[in-house]
């Protein structure tokens, strides 16, 4: 009690996530631990809501579109600004069934993905509807496109939004959540670090005063004209008119641009601005890769997944951060003031996983004690047991440093459900840093902190994650919360 909770806890939300560029979009689907960086899904009363955006004030209008768009985005912040959260507000005759808006809010809202703008609340109050999604202060794909001031958007990094957009559409269709509604330019927002992020609210259902297709119907899929419904092909066929924009910069209708196609002309299809400066194989692959989502015939287009692996082999200076490429200022590591750390905190800036590892080796399991674990005497049983050795296995591949089996044997532990140990998460944590898996290990981490919010250790081995998933802000963001609550406890 009394902890300062980690950014990255469930007790805070956090929206400067930098995945690495060439992540593989393999966390995105379910199969890594992604849904431990943000917090589960809140329901916000309107006057909560009121007073995040000054009472809904038109300087807090956010919307390309103004107070004209039926559905106006605010910006609000919460806990003291130091959250910053974006606000659709509907109109009152959209979602007239307030159970269909709250089941389809929380089931979008459920979703967590680096590649979103992600949902992580509501407002269901009267005739009241509002969303509440992670606030991206860089604007749209659309400004920086087509209405862009200082500098055209890079090639490298054109190709790393469409690979970033293809594996948010991948992550979403793992998850049941295949059909986006509109999806353009408009949908594609920027966050703090220069990095693509699709919008959340066009994952919604079509409400009542909207249609599925807001753009010129140049632009609709042409299955939609004909029977009115989205499916998964018609989100791929908008995937295809975004790639149109990002090899033009202009936004062009496909049929003129499957005509230059066809004609061999796509490099009248190139934006003047790029003056040339991109390879003509790879002018010549997104071409190609925007004509097969265009198909007349919707079972001849691609699915997210192969999207993701075409764009991936086309990625370009992937070692340069995304805000550089964007030309977008950007607080550095080094801003942050110097700490003063321990051996555990030095360890992991120097990502000394070897150092980290005879600090908890030695520590051994000294700070589970307080720990609550409420046994029945049923549980004292061969399940106990069996509980009690799989433990121990794993302490003896862990010091043995085989962490393989170490892993194995703690995930033992941790399924029996039969007690509960912060000192198991962060040997497991380690291990599957060890093993080359640091978003696991993030997982792992936070739950020691919620096991146990005033252990340094897991901070520390948040810290280490972070830097190894290449979030130095955020990793020292963390370390200093370690160092600061280690110090604390130092003193009394």
């Amino acid at each position: 009690m009394g902890a300062r909770c980690s950014k990255f806890s469930l007790c805070w939300f956090h929206s400067h996530l930098k995945p690495s560029v060439l992540e593989s979009s393999e966390h995105e689907n379910g199969e890594k631990s992604d849904q431990n960086l943000w917090p589960s899904f809140s329901e916000f009363s309107l006057e909560q809501l009121k007073a995040a955006t000054n009472g809904f004030s038109s300087d807090n209008l956010v919307s390309e579109h103004g107070e004209k768009a039926p559905n106006i985005v605010y910006k609000g912040s919460l806990d003291n600004n130091t959250r910053w959260i974006a606000v659709k507000r509907f109109n009152k005759f959209a979602w007239p069934d307030s159970r269909q808006f709250l089941e389809e809010a929380r089931s979008v809202g459920s979703l967590r993905s680096e590649r979103l703008a992600n949902l992580i609340g509501c407002c269901c109050e009267g005739d009241e509807r509002l969303l509440v999604a992670e606030f991206m202060p860089h604007e749209t794909l659309a400004k920086h496109l087509f209405h862009w001031d200082a500098q055209p958007m890079k090639w490298a990094m054109r190709l790393r939004v469409a690979l970033h957009l293809a594996q948010a559409l991948e992550y979403c269709s793992s998850k049941g959540r295949a059909l986006y509604h509109d999806l353009n330019a408009y949908r594609v927002l920027f966050d703090q670090d220069g990095n693509p992020r699709l919008s959340c609210f066009g994952l919604m259902k079509n409400s009542r005063d909207g249609k599925s297709y807001s753009t010129n119907l140049a632009f609709t899929p042409p299955e939609y004209l004909r029977t009115g419904r989205v499916t998964q092909e018609s989100v791929v066929y908008s995937f295809g008119t975004l790639l149109l924009d990002l090899l033009s910069g202009k936004h062009i209708p496909p049929s003129h641009a499957l005509d230059l196609i066809r004609g061999k002309n796509f490099l009248m299809l190139m934006d003047s601005a790029l003056e040339g400066n991109f390879s003509n194989d790879d002018g010549t692959e997104l071409v190609r890769l925007a004509s097969r989502c265009l198909q007349y015939e919707a079972r001849e287009r691609p699915n997210a997944k192969s999207l993701v692996t075409s764009l991936m082999s086309l990625q370009k200076e992937t070692e340069v951060a995304s805000y550089v490429l964007m030309g977008i200022e950007h607080e550095t590591a080094s801003s942050v003031q110097p700490l003063s750390l321990t051996p555990f905190g030095e360890a992991c800036v120097r990502m000394d996983l070897t150092a980290i590892h005879e600090i908890l080796d030695k520590n051994g399991y000294k700070d589970d004690e307080g720990i609550a674990n409420e046994l029945s005497f049923q549980m004292w049983t061969n399940q106990m047991q069996d509980t009690l050795n799989s433990k121990k296995h794993g302490d003896t591949a862990f010091r043995a440093k085989d962490f393989a089996t170490a892993i194995d044997s703690y995930t033992q532990f941790i399924d029996s459900g039969t007690m509960v140990s912060p000192t198991v998460y962060a040997r497991r944590c380690l291990s599957y840093l060890m093993s080359e898996l640091p978003q696991e290990a993030l997982g792992d981490a936070m739950q020691a902190q919620v096991v146990s919010p005033e252990w340094p250790t897991a901070l520390y081995l948040q810290a280490a994650c972070l830097f190894s998933l290449g979030m130095d802000n955020d990793a020292q963001e963390t370390l200093k919360d370690g160092t600061n609550l280690e110090s604390k406890r130092n003193k009394n």
